[in-house]
């Protein structure tokens, strides 16, 4: 497989627009998607982290977690989330979730007008999902994960249910999204990325953190958690701790893998080319891999799945791929400050 950019066409994705975070930018910026033409970039408040757009809407929620730094290793917690018109590409609101803070993790639930956010917890309260109704931008309830950090959020496309994930917890948080309870706690180590099956009958967590890594059972790789009996039932290896997951609308499974000078796991300095790791969601068959920027930590794919879309926060680059032959067809670098750099990404389809 090609490690080079390829001359693929992507004519077929004309007006759809690709939007960036650069965590120490910090900014928001907008790609052509079928040029890699840079459009627009918008500043937000310091630290933003995740992406998510409304396409009912057309806006796009930004997730402001820290005032500096990353995960452990930050200067105090933010408590924003910017919105901001995907098409103008100007802020058109800035919602304060205090005393709610970190947060992070972002999931819509269109049908519903809801917009699920994971915030961190504190002295008072555990880890939660803070529930925002998209029509009024405001929140309308919270529910508890029971963990200290919840991360990543993914919900059901039947809106019953949702997975957090929990960097320093040894299990994947299951809610009803309906109650507003959490049911289950899943045994997974450490856990990171999560994305839901189109039947809502699995859901897939990468894992382990980092640091759970020397942990019993803590082995890298993608955990298969069964929806009804909220338990896991097979594991896909691979070849070193993933991160990010996203399964496409075709039935790919994708995982971001770091990589690491050895001995030196932990430390965003000593990054190695990572890799986008694919498999098929249906039979859990490995399908190949592509090597991509350092320590790939958020994934897309456009609405046909025929491409991925992989950010590297410590080269702060994109790499484009074309899943159909595992090559990547392009790199846009986005601008950062100081590290990290490239971090949430959002796939904004043209309008209708």
């Amino acid at each position: 497989m090609s490690q080079h950019p390829s001359p693929v066409d992507r004519s077929g994705l004309a007006g759809d627009v690709l939007a960036v975070v650069s965590q120490s930018g910090p900014t928001v910026s907008f790609f052509d998607a079928a040029t890699d033409r840079l459009l627009d970039t918008v500043e937000v408040l310091a630290e933003p982290h995740e992406l998510c757009f409304d396409p009912t809407r057309r806006l796009l929620w930004c997730a402001t977690a820290y005032d500096s730094g990353y995960y452990h290793a930050h200067s105090g917690k933010r408590t924003e989330l910017t919105v901001i018109d995907a098409d103008t590409r100007r802020i058109v609101e800035v919602v304060d979730l205090a005393p709610e803070h970190g947060p992070h993790g972002l999931a819509l639930d269109a049908a519903r007008n809801r917009l699920y956010v994971s915030v961190e917890g504190g002295p008072d309260r555990p880890g939660g999902v803070v529930v925002i109704d998209t029509g009024t931008r405001r929140p309308i309830g919270r529910i508890d994960t029971d963990a200290p950090g919840p991360h990543w959020f993914a919900v059901s496309p039947d809106g019953r249910t949702g997975f957090a994930t929990n960097k320093e917890a040894p299990f994947v948080s299951v809610v009803d999204l309906e109650r507003g309870v959490l049911t289950a706690k899943v045994e997974v180590p450490g856990s990171e990325g999560v994305a839901v099956s189109a039947d809502g009958s699995r859901a897939y967590v990468a894992g382990p953190y980092l640091g759970f890594a020397g942990a019993p059972g803590a082995t890298p790789g993608i955990r298969v958690i069964d929806a009804g009996s909220a338990s896991v039932v097979d594991t896909l290896p691979t070849g070193s701790a993933a991160l990010p997951v996203h399964l496409t609308s075709t039935g790919r499974l994708l995982a971001g893998e770091i990589r690491s000078t050895p001995g030196e796991e932990t430390g965003l300095g000593h990054q190695l080319p990572g890799r986008l790791t694919v498999f098929s969601a249906d039979d859990h068959r490995h399908l190949g891999s592509v090597e991509v920027g350092l320590f790939p930590l958020t994934i897309t794919s456009s609405p046909d799945g025929r491409f991925a879309y992989v950010s590297g926060v410590v080269s702060s680059t994109v790499d484009v791929v074309a899943l159909d032959t595992l090559t990547r067809v392009s790199r846009l670098t986005v601008p950062k400050r100081a590290e990290p750099g490239a971090h949430g990404l959002a796939y904004i389809p043209r309008p209708a």
